[in-house]
């Protein structure tokens, strides 16, 4: 298991226990630049590709806190972790937040494999990078999949972008809690390469809190790099 994956997979659990009380909606993706809701994922919040965030330097290559088929910038005072995909593994883990943990490691074709949390910079959400194999697809296709695995999920807006060298797809789209009766943003992307698809997800506790985290993953974006 890589380094700190234990204790990332016991938070993803507690998380996922915690999602299971606030999220109980299902909802089908669509291309739909229009949104009802409060919260418009075709929205542009200013400072969203804000160039004066500063980077905290690159992970993805070998020796980074995380190792991935990319590359990119994080944010400064974002911290970054490496997550085990695998099941199975966690003795100290009890059978049932096993059993979650490996459930919200996968979603759709992708395994999480990286996790960088904003709470030291002073926001609360995480970008998460989630893999697939090599030959799984193509962006689209992929980040497609991933966000249909997403439950309460509306108002999807694909648009395909280029950065580094290479192509990819990207969504912006809504998430509602059925029992809280909110909707939030969120964002996502996936790029294809050699060693398999790459998906990098933003989401955040509300709306507000993802609109104050995107210059964090548009500079994750515009830095990206096939590893």
């Amino acid at each position: 298991m890589l380094v700190g994956a234990g204790h990332v997979r016991r938070r993803l659990a507690q998380a996922a226990l915690l999602a299971g009380v606030l999220t109980a909606c299902s909802g089908t993706a669509e291309d739909d630049p229009k949104a009802t809701s409060s919260a418009s994922a075709s929205a542009e919040p200013a400072g969203a590709d804000d160039p004066a965030v500063k980077s905290g330097g690159t992970i993805g290559a070998a020796g980074s806190a995380c190792e991935l088929p990319v590359t990119f910038d994080i944010a400064e005072g974002w911290k970054a972790e490496a997550v085990d995909g695998e099941d199975g593994s966690g003795e100290a883990d009890s059978e049932l937040a096993q059993e979650i943990a490996g459930a919200l490691l996968h979603q759709g074709p992708v395994t999480a494999t990286c996790e960088i949390d904003a709470k030291p910079a002073g926001n609360i959400g995480f970008l998460r990078i989630w893999k697939g194999k090599a030959g799984d697809g193509d962006a689209r296709a992929v980040l497609e999949a991933f966000v249909k695995a997403e439950k309460g999920v509306s108002k999807a807006k694909y648009s395909a972008f280029e950065t580094g060298g290479l192509t990819g797809a990207e969504v912006k789209y809504l998430v509602t809690s059925e029992l809280l009766d909110e909707t939030k943003e969120e964002s996502a992307l996936a790029v294809a390469t050699k060693r398999g698809p790459v998906v990098i997800h933003l989401g955040g506790m509300d709306t507000d809190e993802h609109r104050a985290m995107l210059p964090a993953y548009e500079l994750a974006k515009r830095t990206l790099r096939a590893g």
